[in-house]
């Protein structure tokens, strides 16, 4: 089939790689550390995909300011902690390595600041595999669009014939603030319903239909 999309462009935590749990306890355990309210599984998963300063700032409204750096320190104290057990979800590095084969490019834009991104991808060996990525901390974090544009310019395409694939609405109002293709993956942060609510060109349930998607669709 001709391609439908040159850029495949995948969120990281949840999408590509198995962390959701870990950065949701990561958020909870921080906030037990500091004696704050413990955000709920469903606050703490909803704000991954932020920029973490923004995430830990909504999931846990009542943190005052002067002490979000030491929130920020507990929260990777934690994450850090569990951080080389992380593993991609089965498949994914058989999906990119086949997206790559068809001519498609291949780009993350993650809510990862981009010390963890590249501590990410060395430890999967995925260093070589994008033709670009952008981090929250060196673009703008999500649903802000700027890190779509700013791939859209570095891999010289119009904004039309990218897609992006996430687990949050995040991602998907991102996307369509940029008018990308819009694709959810309901096995990550956000439910289905959320995600349906964005209006993506579908929601899939696995990863294994989320790469027969790509594989007929993209």
């Amino acid at each position: 089939m001709p391609r439908q999309f040159d850029v495949i462009v995948f969120d990281w935590d949840g999408t590509l790689m198995d962390s959701t749990a870990t950065i949701a306890s990561s958020i909870q355990r921080a906030c037990q550390d500091l004696g704050l309210t413990i955000p709920s599984d469903h606050a703490a998963r909803y704000v991954i995909g932020l920029g973490l300063q923004d995430a830990l700032a909504h999931a846990v409204p009542d943190l005052p300011r002067e002490r979000l750096p030491e929130m920020v320190a507990r929260y990777r104290h934690h994450y850090l902690s569990r951080d080389a057990s992380l593993s991609l979800f089965d498949g994914t590095r058989e999906m990119l390595a086949e997206l790559k084969q068809r001519g498609h490019r291949v780009a993350v834009a993650t809510g990862k600041n981009r010390v963890g991104l590249d501590r990410a991808l060395r430890q999967c060996a995925l260093e070589n595999l994008f033709d670009a990525t952008r981090t929250a901390d060196e673009s703008a974090p999500k649903p802000d669009p700027r890190m779509l544009h700013e791939l859209s310019e570095a891999l010289g395409v119009g904004l039309a014939s990218m897609l992006m694939v996430g687990d949050t609405t995040h991602d998907l109002k991102m996307a369509h603030s940029a008018r990308t293709g819009a694709l959810g993956v309901a096995y990550g942060a956000h439910d289905r319903d959320a995600l349906d609510a964005c209006t993506p060109l579908a929601v899939l349930d696995t990863p294994a239909g989320m790469h027969d998607w790509l594989r007929t669709h993209a």
